[in-house]
């Protein structure tokens, strides 16, 4: 059992009413997991609004409620905490709760717009190559050094994020690489945690449904960077035109790495092929089973991070040879038809385009490039058509199709992408919402050496459809069609 008081350090507290000197068993904002002697936390939500669950968690055996705006009427014996804002509340409350195990560890986080999951997964790889207890929270799958948990979110809600901290600095974990999202910084889920670091990837268009506009979204991220100490590293990407905002106000150590910029870590592409890259990075040769401009960046933040962190920049490069690609990250299978299928988790303009580019730049054009895209329901509108021109500009043949419609109706969001769509590339494109046919569409489309790539959900193994996640794994169906058209 935890003491209320010793919980609330650090919290910006309004008022109090009732005692502090509370034994807490544990810390919930959810209504309906809470039990006796808990701490209830009202939470503002997209959906619903946590101070609206008061008096029910109390009635399931709340004794302290943490809120911005209290009750018109305070029940007795109940403590109620009135504070400036409960998500930050909660993420002060939480890494009280777990005792502060960030600070047993060294956590770098990683934001941006793409790449978070490539950037902290390899992190993870490498550093356990490497002979280190690490940990990894990320889009995927969360790692308690060998122990992995499903993850739900980018970035986990505070209790979640400490709850793994903790676990992992039980077991003896050294460094822990974290996605970092922008939902995350803005609801404060990571206040309180004890950085190492900070990796900056790029910025483009996305969430644009959830924050106001792009500014909003670039200066969210420089939240992120603005609450490092300086005792941390700040790295950024400086060819990105928000990579040089992020350091604006840091006082952390300031790093940048770049392939067209001065730069402290420094790459140049000496071959790209679907094989791998040759890079030569700050005047050393590496060949990488990673592909395309987009992972050569990764890997300069990758190699940024390890050098940081105080590994030796030769032993970084041989331990950099030896990652392997990131699920659903440009995964792809060769057929026995001589077919190649890419799988690749693209769901931004930037994204897709870089994806697309890379490919482009590594085929021979003698073959067909098919590419199998949709955009995702209740998420950034704006998007859509604009994604359905990068397709069709950059492929020669487009099958617009379901991503995870959630609550929206499939075929309004391809209608909507199909808006973008211009005139001389409009027979590149064709529409199908079922998403498990246009896959087989794209594949008997295929001949000898074509190249299919099916963009938006990567590792992603359901699609989500009004609010049901159904199985669905677009590496699982490419390959079932492929090997069906060699029979």
């Amino acid at each position: 059992m935890k003491i209320l008081k010793e919980l609330l350090y650090k919290v910006a507290i309004e008022s109090v009413h009732g005692t502090t000197d509370l034994s807490i068993n544990k810390i919930e904002f959810d209504s309906r997991k809470v039990s006796h002697d808990d701490i209830f936390v009202a939470i503002r939500g997209t959906l619903s609004d946590g101070h609206e669950f008061i008096e029910k968690a109390i009635n399931l055996g709340a004794t302290a409620i943490i809120c911005e705006v209290l009750p018109s009427q305070l029940v007795a014996g109940i403590t109620y905490v009135e504070v400036a804002n409960s998500h930050a509340a909660l993420a002060f409350l939480a890494t009280n709760f777990y005792d502060n195990p960030s600070k047993n560890l060294k956590l770098v986080g990683v934001t941006g717009t793409n790449g978070k999951t490539t950037v902290a997964s390899l992190l993870y790889q490498l550093f356990k190559n490497a002979g280190y207890k690490v940990g990894l929270l990320s889009t995927v799958k969360i790692l308690v050094d060998d122990q992995e948990y499903k993850a739900t979110h980018t970035t986990p809600d505070s209790l979640t994020l400490n709850y793994y901290l903790r676990a992992m600095s039980d077991v003896g974990v050294e460094f822990c690489f974290m996605e970092v999202s922008s939902h995350g910084i803005h609801q404060k889920r990571t206040e309180g945690l004890t950085f190492e670091g900070g990796i900056f990837t790029n910025l483009s268009h996305d969430h644009l449904d959830y924050h106001k506009d792009f500014s909003e979204y670039r200066n969210v991220k420089k939240a992120f960077f603005d609450g490092l100490s300086k005792n941390a590293f700040a790295l950024t990407n400086i060819d990105d035109k928000n990579g040089s905002v992020m350091l604006q106000n840091t006082s952390a150590r300031k790093r940048t790495y770049a392939l067209k910029s001065h730069a402290d870590f420094k790459a140049i592409i000496l071959e790209n092929q679907i094989s791998g890259l040759l890079l030569k990075i700050n005047g050393e040769e590496i060949w990488t089973r990673l592909i395309g401009t987009f992972n050569a960046y990764n890997l300069l933040a990758i190699y940024g991070t390890a050098v940081e962190l105080g590994l030796e920049s030769m032993e970084v490069l041989r331990l950099m040879s030896e990652l392997k690609s990131v699920s659903g990250r440009f995964q792809f299978i060769v057929s026995d038809t001589k077919i190649t299928a890419i799988v690749d988790y693209a769901h931004t303009p930037d994204a897709l385009e870089n994806v697309l580019k890379t490919i482009n730049d590594i085929r021979t054009k003698n073959e067909q490039l098919i590419t199998v895209v949709g955009c995702g329901g209740d998420r950034d509108k704006t998007k859509r058509p604009v994604m359905a021109q990068i397709a069709t500009q950059l492929s020669d043949k487009v099958i617009l199709t379901s991503d995870n419609p959630r609550t929206e109706n499939p075929e309004t969001i391809i209608e909507e992408m199909e808006k973008g769509v211009e005139a001389q590339n409009y027979k590149k494109s064709i529409s199908i919402t079922d998403r498990k046919q246009a896959i087989k569409t794209a594949c008997q489309l295929a001949t000898a050496q074509d190249i299919i790539l099916i963009a938006g959900k990567g590792h992603e193994t359901y699609q989500e459809i009004n609010g049901v996640r159904h199985d669905f794994d677009d590496m699982k169906i490419v390959k079932e069609f492929l090997q069906m058209l060699q029979k």
